[in-house]
């Protein structure tokens, strides 16, 4: 495999975290071109000398003096706002972005990406959710791969690849349930250790109902075909029913630097 350079578009939040996890035991496959976040410069000061990323974008302009000072020395260039970050992803020298920004904030930056022609290794499911015809509108038009990073959607696709042109009767997402299933504390997942937002999404189970939009627009399939399944124990990550009766399931640890190293990584397992 080639080394590939990657964007990771909010570096300082879980997935983007986890990112630089799999990217560090993998020097030699993948070198950190681009980081953004909205506003922790400390942190991504250290993200980008660690690794030495070639640009960094701290989204919060008012921030743009304290992140230029902590990268002082680098070879890291400093940029700030949106429109930094939709520009840079466009670069030649990126292969892959991983949209990993929490909310709508994602949305412009992996258009802009798409419209490239880039690999989209794709953790923003917001994306979908708001712009689901256009996102994949534009991916088909511009021949940009979308490569879930969410487990239960790259479950799915990985499920898919084994299809061999077997009709799919069901897609079946599976849910935790969340923290709220056994009267936990809201933010005290029981399986998984993700960001703030999408922790409390999990216990109210409305990160499931965007998932379930998610994977409409990711897999062509209407909704109706989409089932959710409650698995406490998070073993089973999705399934695929198909037509012959046959059901495949993708089993996995509850750690999310399995599939953001499945996407980064594809078509190669590394």
């Amino acid at each position: 495999m080639e080394k590939r350079r990657i964007a990771i578009l909010g570096s300082t939040g879980s997935i983007g975290r986890q990112t630089l996890d799999v990217i560090r035991e993998h020097r030699d496959l993948f070198e950190v071109e681009l980081l953004t976040c909205k506003g922790s410069y400390e942190l991504m000061a250290r993200q980008a000398r660690e690794f030495d990323a070639n640009n960094a974008v701290i989204c919060d302009e008012s921030k743009y003096k304290e992140l230029s000072a902590a990268l002082d020395g680098t070879d890291t260039k400093v940029f700030a706002g949106m429109k930094s970050v939709c520009d840079l992803v466009t670069s030649d020298r990126v292969d892959i972005v991983v949209a990993a920004m929490v909310g709508f904030s994602g949305l412009a930056p992996t258009m802009s990406a798409i419209s490239a022609g880039k690999v989209i290794a794709l953790a923003n499911k917001e994306t979908l959710v708001a712009a689901g015809s256009i996102v994949m509108g534009l991916s088909r038009k511009y021949h940009a791969p979308i490569l879930p990073v969410d487990s239960e959607h790259s479950a799915i696709f990985q499920c898919l690849l084994a299809a061999q042109g077997n009709a799919i009767r069901k897609i079946h997402l599976t849910a935790s349930g969340g923290p709220f299933r056994t009267k936990e504390m809201a933010l005290r997942h029981p399986n998984w250790t993700m960001g703030a937002k999408i922790t409390i999404d999990s216990a109210t189970m409305m990160n499931k109902g965007f998932e379930v939009i998610e994977a409409r627009w990711l897999f062509d399939t209407p909704v109706d075909k989409i089932n959710v399944i409650v698995h406490p124990e998070s073993i089973i990550h999705s399934m695929v029913e198909y037509e012959d009766g046959a059901v495949i399931a993708q089993l996995a640890n509850p750690d999310m630097r399995e599939p953001i190293q499945f996407a980064i990584g594809f078509p190669e397992r590394l």
